[in-house]
């Protein structure tokens, strides 16, 4: 499971390999040590799928980080389904 970005060493966005085999093309948020991860749709609106261990505000919080950096993770994306290797984006 790569992880994509690290924003400000709070949120961990990753892709899992099982989301090779889904359409649309979404990633995972959460904190270190977070098992119910929130998914969120990246594709054209950013939007959450699924709000996983997050409260409403850190919902808003990951969907603004998102579409800040839609542009990145969607690159990713397309990088992590090619096969090609996924560098971490760090945002400090």
């Amino acid at each position: 499971m790569p992880k994509i970005l690290i924003y400000k060493d709070c949120w961990i966005f990753i892709f899992y390999a099982t989301d090779i085999y889904e359409n649309k093309k979404h990633i995972h948020v959460g904190k270190k040590d977070t098992f119910d991860l929130c998914k969120i749709w990246i594709d054209t609106d950013v939007e959450i799928a699924k709000s996983g261990e997050l409260t409403i505000k850190q919902q808003n919080e990951v969907l603004a980080i998102a579409k800040q950096y839609q542009k990145d993770l969607l690159k990713q994306w397309d990088s992590f389904m090619a096969g090609e290797k996924i560098e971490i984006i760090k945002i400090v």
